[in-house]
């Protein structure tokens, strides 16, 4: 039994590159984006730089508006196996008032979202450690909503370090 229950998957720590997830079977790489439409720095970047459909259809969602909000999730299919999941939990790209872009509660929207899609395609979820690089988050925050979003229905979570 693991720390947090018997059913509850533990988060997997792994070297490596997020655009390339390990293992066999469904896999779904979440990242944050803003909500400005901005698609131009950190992880996204190698996400554009292995496909172009992710940030192709982001754009296309922002310009659009319908449903393109904080806590909001588009996912884009760029393989047989793997899905990315567009997930608006930063609101702009710049600290507003002192307070970091990332929105933990959009967050935990969001991946309450993932965790419904990634079940019912029985798919493993796979990600750098979302929200605490320009978007300013901290990991002590993030991890413990990957664990109730996630972990808690039974969904392999992978966060890749370089």
């Amino acid at each position: 039994m693991g720390q947090w229950g018997e059913n509850m998957e533990q988060i997997h720590y792994l070297k490596g590159d997020a655009t390339a997830p390990a293992g066999a079977g469904q896999k779904m790489i979440a990242h944050v984006c803003n909500d400005i439409g901005g698609w131009g720095k950190g992880f996204v970047l190698e996400l554009s730089r292995r496909w172009t459909e992710p940030e192709r259809q982001y754009r296309a969602w922002y310009r659009d508006g319908t449903e393109f909000a904080l806590g909001r999730v588009q996912l884009v299919r760029v393989s047989e196996e793997i899905t990315v999941a567009n997930l608006i939990a930063q609101r702009d790209i710049q600290p507003i008032g002192g307070v970091p872009p990332i929105r933990y509660d959009a967050l935990e929207t969001c991946m309450a979202a993932v965790a419904r899609e990634a079940v019912g395609m029985g798919a493993s979820v796979h990600m750098p450690r979302i929200g605490c690089g320009l978007a300013g988050g901290r990991w002590e925050e993030v991890e413990p909503i990957l664990q109730r979003a996630l972990c808690a229905h039974g969904v392999p979570v992978y966060v890749y370090d370089r």
